[in-house]
């Protein structure tokens, strides 16, 4: 499967299970992808300096078995050669 930064994919398993996403980040060595607003996570941050703390939503890691791709550009090519 081919998989870059900004691809649209679909979930296929897990509590997300069929919403659409933009990937955000990739981690070739644990096979793991971060999908916009998929899989999201509370997160408890210490109040620092330049940080003012409390508990944030993030997307966290999903593996990469759970994700379709999704490539707008194959569909277009598919439906202008059936015309």
């Amino acid at each position: 499967m081919i998989i870059k930064k900004g691809t649209q994919v679909k979930i296929i398993t897990g509590k997300d299970k069929g919403k659409t996403g933009e990937i955000l980040e990739i981690n070739k060595k644990q096979k793991k992808v971060k999908v916009k607003s998929i899989n999201m996570i509370k997160k408890h941050l210490k109040p620092t300096k330049e940080n003012k703390g409390g508990i944030i939503s993030k997307e966290n890691f999903i593996h990469l078995s759970n994700i379709k791709n999704i490539d707008l550009k194959k569909k277009e090519k598919k439906a202008a050669g059936n015309k």
